[in-house]
Formats: C-alpha cells, sequence, structure tokens
C-alpha cells in the first residue's frame, strides 16, 4: 500500500481557496497534529501542486503524494517534526 492509499489522521478541505491560502492553512494545522499524522490537503487551486510540496521541502516536512482525482486533488503531508 502506497502512502496516497492509507487513510489520513486529518482531512482539510481547502476547495474553492487560492494561493496562498491552502498552504497557509497547512501550515497552521500540521504543527496541531503530532509527529507521525498525515494531513490530506484538499486543494483545487493549480498551485497547490507546486506550493505544497515546496513548502515540505522548506520546511522539513514529509511530502507524501498527491493523491485524489484531476477534478478534486489532495495531498498527504506527514508532520515530521
Amino acid at each position: 500500500m502506497s502512502a496516497g492509499d492509507a487513510a489520513p489522521d486529518e482531512v482539510l478541505d481547502c476547495r474553492g481557496q487560492r494561493c496562498p491560502l491552502p498552504v497557509i492553512k497547512m501550515a497552521r494545522r500540521l504543527p496541531e497534529l503530532p509527529v507521525g499524522a498525515v494531513l490530506r490537503v484538499l486543494a483545487d487551486d493549480p498551485a497547490a501542486a507546486v506550493d505544497i510540496p515546496a513548502w515540505c521541502r522548506m520546511r522539513a516536512q514529509d511530502f507524501l503524494a498527491a493523491t485524489g482525482t484531476p477534478d478534486s486533488p489532495a495531498y498527504d503531508v506527514r508532520r515530521a517534526h
């Protein structure tokens, strides 16, 4: 089973929100979760496909996978620290 197939610990629905709101909301919520928890961010803004993995690299968090469908993309992030 890949990381994208596992059930996330929490889902953050940012559909309909434009850059930079999905990343800001993810950045605020992730520290509230325990280390190792997976947050699935639902974000249909095309910029999220670039912004979320880039934020994870800059903040040393684990970007696991882009999941979902083209009409309803989702991004799985594991809290690393």
